[in-house]
């Protein structure tokens, strides 16, 4: 990942992540900002900026005075958008780097 990407940008990929590996699954609340702010030692405005591009993209939902929680779909949605800007921002540096070093799929495959 890219060291100077913004911390809120850095957060949101791991609470994405989270939501991907289903430990955050659809329904499930999501830490409250204050929480996860002192679980990842991060300012909770830095932590508020994450959650609210999930809430603008539609991907948890918030109960006022309760929490934020995990809407339907948001995993499907989120592996898609996350295989899309892998194949368009990093595979194409990878596999330059395999054809430099004469790797092939086969090869990787066995070493894994």
């Amino acid at each position: 990942m890219n060291s100077n990407r913004p911390v809120y940008l850095k957060l949101r990929d791991q609470i994405a992540a989270a939501i991907i590996d289903g430990v955050y699954p659809e329904g499930a609340m999501l830490p409250s900002v204050r929480a996860l702010a002192a679980e990842q030692g991060a300012n909770p405005l830095t932590v508020a900026k994450a959650y609210q591009q999930f809430q603008n993209d539609g991907l948890v939902e918030v109960q006022r005075g309760v929490g934020m929680y995990v809407v339907h779909g948001a995993a499907d949605r989120l592996r898609s958008a996350e295989r899309e800007a892998f194949l368009r921002e990093e595979w194409p540096e990878i596999r330059s780097r395999m054809a430099r070093l004469g790797l092939s799929p086969a090869e990787l495959a066995v070493a894994t």
